[in-house]
């Protein structure tokens, strides 16, 4: 019921207000952060603390809040000894989400995204995964369609593929969302060349043009794709091109400081009217869902609501 609520005010040409970034939310509220798999343990033994920053979303005017299982793949947890405790992290993430909606929601339609990443381990100190420790085709496909099921399996309205920026793990997440059935929307991260305006995908060790990336989404299937976890001054420029050739609904939501696994370094962060005016631009090139990404939190998406950005 609630999906079908937000799916209607897409078709509407209505706006959705998504929430901010968890897993950095829940780092600057004291949370600590496993040095392997970053964010995703913190399900078991600080599910309150989870739902307390769903909950303080859903107050700041949001209307999808994202389960806290981004990073919560097998690949992520088995490095850090969690890959036993896999189906109990992704329930208590989702449990942790709908007693936030049951509790704050008070008869609006909120809706629970599961987020599915192909996030593969990161070396400590560093912001990038090594290329050349990938796991094989085989065993990334299987994760992703293990916690895919998983997700869908424990009641999330919809699957957000976050952060899709390497065309082959992107596309095995686009499979294993798809096959659940839930609604698929899928966000793209972006960074721009050193040497010139070029814009790729984040990945450090290719430069996969930014319109290879979108060339993988489906006629159908899709209900709303767009750029994510990328600075702000690149959004606008990948909304351009993205826009070219999906017509569906299209999403914005930056991301702003810097990442050292395992922790976000807050210095710099924009403000919430910084954020908002960036917003106001996304919407004029056609963005319906607007949100934040890694650094932006409670107060920036309450700046969103307060300026009316998706009214």
């Amino acid at each position: 019921m609630a999906y079908a609520a937000i799916k209607a005010r897409l078709d509407a040409g209505k706006k959705i207000l998504l929430d901010g970034a968890t897993g950095t939310e829940l780092e600057r509220h004291g949370v600590p952060m496993s040095n392997e798999a970053w964010c995703g343990p913190c399900n078991l033994d600080h599910a309150d603390k989870v739902e307390a920053v769903h909950a303080a979303y859903i107050d700041a005017g949001a209307d999808v809040i994202t389960a806290n299982t981004y990073a919560a793949n097998r690949l992520m947890l088995t490095p850090a000894g969690y890959a036993d405790h896999l189906p109990e992290i992704i329930g208590n993430a989702v449990a942790a989400a709908k007693r936030a909606r049951d509790k704050i929601a008070k008869g609006r339609n909120i809706a629970i995204a599961g987020s599915l990443s192909h996030m593969i381990p990161i070396p400590p100190g560093s912001d990038r995964a090594d290329a050349d420790h990938a796991p094989s085709d085989e065993v990334a496909s299987a994760a992703f369609r293990e916690i895919a099921d998983l997700i869908a399996e424990n009641g999330c309205d919809l699957i957000l593929l976050e952060m899709m920026y390497t065309p082959a793990r992107a596309r095995m997440a686009l499979d294993a969302a798809l096959a659940t059935g839930l609604p698929v929307w899928c966000g793209f991260a972006l960074r721009r060349a050193a040497s010139d305006a070029s814009v790729y995908g984040f990945a450090a060790w290719e430069d996969v043009p930014h319109e290879e990336l979108y060339a993988m989404l489906p006629e159908t299937g899709v209900d709303a794709a767009g750029i994510m976890h990328t600075y702000s001054d690149v959004v606008g420029p990948g909304l351009t091109e993205l826009s070219k050739t999906y017509k569906g609904a299209l999403m914005a939501y930056p991301e702003s400081g810097h990442f050292e696994m395992p922790h976000w370094n807050f210095e710099g962060v924009m403000s919430g009217d910084d954020l908002v005016g960036y917003a106001q631009g996304w919407v004029g090139q056609g963005a319906q869902i607007i949100g934040g990404c890694c650094g932006l939190g409670i107060e920036h998406i309450r700046a969103l609501s307060e300026a009316g950005v998706t009214d």
